[in-house]
């Protein structure tokens, strides 16, 4: 077996930044995503309304509209485009989409990774803050150097990191160094260095 990729000297491409639709936390909208359980109603229409589930390519196939790509959108959008799509079948289609069951968008997931106690991608919250994702993730560990840890968001399409202070949030109860989070954001926590 030939594996002479892995001996080539170029490097792979960094991960593409998909932004947010939010960017402002006093406008969240929830965006579905892979693996969501949507509840499609069709008012008058109960043999083509149903429970649907998201695929991992983010696509969902109805009664009557088959591979419609709703990663990314929100209830009310999708709604809109299945009435649109349901109109060549049904004078006048009215849809209403709930979702039942949330995963979203990897990109609207909030990471933490490094020295948590418990690193893993959250699903975000409206008015999600620092605290309440270090909560989630239980802290630090003992190893953790909180305040060297950096928060790294996505703004206009390019990747940006800022400095933030978690020992100093949760070790020293400081909560002027607690920060809104947004959907996409990661933070990074480093080992201290003994």
């Amino acid at each position: 077996m030939n594996l002479s990729a892995c001996s080539s000297s170029s490097s792979l491409p960094e991960a593409t930044s998909r932004a947010s639709l939010t960017t402002d936390v006093n406008n969240y909208q929830y965006l579905i995503g892979p693996g969501d359980r949507l509840s499609i109603f069709v008012w008058r229409n109960p043999e083509i309304s149903g429970e649907y589930i998201v695929r991992p390519d983010g696509k969902l196939t109805t009664s009557l509209v088959e591979d419609i790509d709703v990663s990314g959108r929100t209830p009310s959008m999708l709604a809109r485009e299945l009435e649109e799509k349901l109109s060549t079948y049904i004078n006048n289609p009215r849809v209403t989409v709930s979702v039942s069951s949330f995963s979203g968008p990897l990109s609207e997931q909030v990471r933490v990774i490094g020295e948590a106690a418990n690193p893993q991608a959250i699903n975000y919250r409206e008015h999600m803050t620092l605290l309440d994702l270090m909560i989630a993730v239980g802290g630090l560990t003992e190893f953790a150097d909180g305040n060297n840890a950096k928060l790294v968001r996505v703004i206009d399409g390019k990747s940006k990191t800022y400095e933030i202070n978690i020992d100093d949030l949760i070790r020293d109860g400081d909560i002027a160094e607690n920060v809104d989070m947004l959907p996409g954001d990661v933070v990074i926590i480093p080992e201290a260095w003994f």
